[in-house]
């Protein structure tokens, strides 16, 4: 594949704060921090410390359950016990499993608390004003069940606060699963850098509010790590965005081209067209059919009209290479017209972002588009499908048992495109592996045609030459802060409008 597509660019330092850590590269950071001199003992007390702080400084003092399971978990909540009583807070201790299979710094943990260590059962919050979860970490490796389950579900009956040590038991700290039962906590302390499951649903919804908290681990471990993996915020898409200059004119920021569906199907493409140009393009055109020439041109104003009529007209549009960057599927239409269309484009070597009906008219040959887009001809390709459209395009990927993290990876591989899979927690995924999980997505993003301005706003970072993976990210982060900007009672038209309060606050910082 060419290299000038940017699916392969250079990675970010990654000891920048929004690299997300696997549970296995968490403990290879923990385990080259001890290499280093640091001892396991030390990492524990610091994460116990962090633990009993955020408790102090968030809830009134009252009697505290600390539940602690049988792994380094289970110690760092011997050492919040210990620290909770030093500071007045009367403290009972419930231990899953004999204190005898507490091991190394776990059990050390263990032997500085003073206190009895109860064994866990179903009422072990009873009387408690708030629990602390220290039962299970994110490395967790079966099924809750049993008394741990039963203490979830009376904890859960008495709707007593919940604070969870590194992620709510329960909680796959890579895929955000549920395992057979989960705390909901209040609160969350993870430490030195946020997993997967603290982002990816259900996970995000069980972990409350998320703080990651420094226990002295050297942030330039990340750099023997390498993470993959990493939270969208605008650190990790910064260096390549792009900034408005003085000698800039409406040719150098791009020219982005929307395509249209017929008279009846109009309003999607030019919510994108709009999204578009508050994005930063420098000119968009809309690509109408005939029949619709008149509905649109009744609608537009900055946004230019062109007609065209087929894909051999679309393919004559896009010869001038000024017009760099293409959307298609936003009411296209589903059939053969949409996948000629597309292909057509493809050969243009143009930047496009695919959504919608254009996914959908390949769900029988798949393969068909997979093989174009690899092409030689064929520019960047940013994909943006939510699961429904997913299932269509990917139906085997989508069958799996993968996270969705795991699929929007496979996906991007097998289809050579940059993978943006919508939702709450969108993951944006390419080829190389590199995947980003954005969490500043609304609930007020659920309304028809977000997702249209969404993939207008990719196009216009696109055509501005943004690389396509971190134009993706920046336009889901985008999104969702234009989503929150607005608040309640947002519709789809208000997101174009947000995007410049939303840029103005951005641009100063990056």
């Amino acid at each position: 594949m060419p290299q000038s597509r940017g699916y392969s660019g250079a990675m970010m330092a990654t000891s920048d704060s929004s690299a997300l850590l696997t549970v296995a590269e968490m403990g290879r950071a923990d385990a080259l921090t001890i290499e280093r001199g640091t001892p396991g003992t030390a990492l524990m007390e610091n994460a116990g410390r962090a633990v009993a702080e955020a408790i102090v400084a968030r809830f009134p003092q009252g009697p505290v359950s600390v539940l602690c399971g049988p792994g380094n978990n289970g110690g760092d909540g011997f050492v919040v016990a210990r620290l909770l009583a030093e500071e007045g807070w009367p403290v009972s201790l419930f231990l899953l499993g004999g204190r005898d299979r507490l091991k190394g710094d776990a059990a050390e943990a263990a032997n500085r608390w003073p206190g009895a260590v109860h064994p866990l059962s179903a009422d072990a919050g009873h009387g408690a004003s708030l629990v602390v979860d220290a039962i299970f970490g994110a490395g967790l490796s079966k099924e809750v069940s049993g008394i741990a389950a039963d203490a979830i579900a009376r904890i859960a009956e008495r709707q007593t606060p919940v604070v969870a040590v590194d992620i709510p038991t329960g909680i796959d700290g890579d895929t955000g699963q549920v395992r057979g039962a989960a705390f909901d906590a209040a609160l969350t302390v993870t430490f030195f850098r946020a997993k997967p499951g603290h982002l990816l649903l259900p996970g995000r919804l069980h972990c409350g509010e998320l703080q990651v908290a420094d226990i002295g681990i050297a942030p330039d471990v990340l750099d023997e790590i390498a993470p993959q993996t990493f939270i969208d915020k605008p650190q990790l898409w910064s260096s390549s965005f792009p900034r408005p200059r003085l000698d800039s004119h409406k040719y150098t920021r791009g020219h982005a081209v929307v395509v249209s569906g017929g008279a009846s199907h109009t309003g999607a493409a030019r919510l994108a067209a709009r999204g578009a140009l508050r994005a930063g393009a420098g000119l968009v055109t809309l690509a109408s059919p005939p029949s619709a020439l008149l509905v649109n041109a009744a609608h537009l104003t900055s946004v230019m009209l062109q007609p065209f009529d087929g894909a051999d007209a679309l393919t004559t549009i896009l010869e001038d290479k000024r017009k760099n960057a293409l959307l298609i599927g936003p009411g296209a239409g589903i059939g053969a017209h949409t996948r000629e269309n597309v292909l057509a484009a493809l050969l243009s070597g143009a930047a496009m972002v695919l959504d919608a009906d254009a996914l959908t008219s390949f769900a029988e040959i798949p393969r068909d588009l997979f093989v174009a887009i690899a092409g030689y001809f064929a520019g960047p390709v940013v994909m943006t499908p939510h699961e429904g459209e997913f299932g269509r395009l990917f139906p085997r990927i989508a069958e799996g048992e993968g996270s969705k993290l795991a699929r929007a990876r496979a996906a991007a591989a097998e289809a050579s495109a940059i993978i943006v899979l919508k939702g709450a927690d969108t993951v944006v995924a390419a080829p190389d592996g590199r995947a980003a999980i954005a969490m500043n997505g609304g609930p007020e993003l659920a309304t028809a045609g977000s997702g249209d301005v969404l993939g207008g706003i990719i196009l216009g970072l696109l055509a501005q030459a943004m690389p396509p993976f971190e134009a993706a990210c920046a336009g889901v982060w985008l999104h969702g802060e234009a989503g929150s900007c607005f608040g309640p009672g947002l519709i789809s038209e208000d997101l174009p409008e947000m995007l410049p309060a939303v840029l103005r606050d951005l641009l100063p910082v990056l």
